[in-house]
């Protein structure tokens, strides 16, 4: 039995102009803004949210299913992913497409522009979740629209539970349709801004919005964060990086941890804890995929974090 992973596998190109964005944008001129930065530096990393969750839970040693669109360009992501060792039976083609990817370049300010191409994500409607076979819990992440329309609505047909995370998709859905996701879904995920976005569309506070679910997790950053279950709030403290490189990916690490922890059974606080380590330990590195913890190194961190054995 496999957890099923929908979402977006994507490209981010990430550069690094030498300078400061404010000294090259006159402010008088912003209306007729033509401006060109020379950026030496340049990376390549593998993203998106299905393909960072399915690769953190690959770590903790669960056997992740993606289910996404790709396009013509996606033959080094896929050659990553056999090698991996991350099955590829719902990884769709779209012919005539692009990948979707990300184009970021970064100041010395580390304040950022960046420029998103969908691509082959917008057809990520062509999959239906509820027709994947031997799964026993899945996540719905950020995607094309109708395509977390339809695996939310597929997966509660097939009975299969399944953790609703609307993430960076929330400005394209409707409050209705955020409300029907959570009826839907068996638990929900969200930062703290996102909450209070969710709140503002739905017309419903957190408390109400909780009781939809059977947990709804908020994270709070540095903080730590907040499971609303039964009717109560656990609070989950942050776990301490080695370093603070790059928070990219680190919300997926953290939905790999609630994923296989709620996949073994475990408590809320088992499983909170468990993807707070998992966040932490991505911290530290660039990029959603380049930490690489064996699952004895994932468990002394959560040993010197928590003083209890992880497994």
């Amino acid at each position: 039995m496999s957890i099923l992973v929908c979402g977006s596998m994507a490209y981010d190109s990430i550069m690094v102009f030498q300078d400061r964005f404010s000294n090259h944008i006159l402010p008088e001129q912003i209306h007729i803004l033509n401006v060109s930065f020379f950026v030496p530096e340049l990376r390549r990393e593998f993203g998106g949210c299905a393909g960072n969750i399915a690769y953190n839970l690959k770590l903790l040693g669960s056997e992740p299913l993606i289910m996404a669109t790709v396009g013509d360009d996606a033959g080094p992501y896929r050659e990553r992913l056999q090698a991996l060792g991350l099955r590829q039976d719902y990884v769709r083609g779209v012919p005539g497409t692009f990948t979707a990817q990300a184009f970021i370049t970064t100041d010395l300010d580390d304040n950022q522009i960046t420029a998103f191409h969908p691509g082959a994500m917008m057809q990520s409607h062509l999959n239906d979740a509820g027709q994947a076979e031997g799964v026993r819990l899945a996540i719905v992440s950020p995607d094309g629209r109708d395509g977390m329309l339809r695996h939310a609505e597929g997966l509660a047909a097939a009975g299969v539970p399944f953790i609703f995370d609307p993430g960076q998709a929330l400005p394209i859905l409707s409050g209705d349709e955020l409300l029907r996701c959570l009826q839907l879904a068996t638990y929900c995920t969200v930062n703290d801004y996102e909450a209070r976005l969710m709140s503002e569309k739905t017309g419903r506070s957190i408390e109400q919005l909780a009781n939809e679910v059977d947990g709804l997790v908020v994270t709070l950053g540095a903080e730590g964060s907040r499971v609303h279950a039964d009717g109560a709030a656990v609070i989950i403290p942050a776990v301490e990086a080695d370093a603070v490189v790059d928070p990219t990916g680190c919300g997926d690490a953290y939905r790999a941890g609630l994923l296989h922890g709620l996949s073994q059974g475990w408590d809320w606080v088992r499983t909170g804890r468990l993807a707070a380590v998992m966040g932490a330990i991505k911290i530290a590195h660039r990029g959603g995929q380049n930490h690489a913890p064996t699952r004895a190194d994932i468990a002394a961190r959560y040993l010197a974090a928590f003083g209890e054995a992880l497994w």
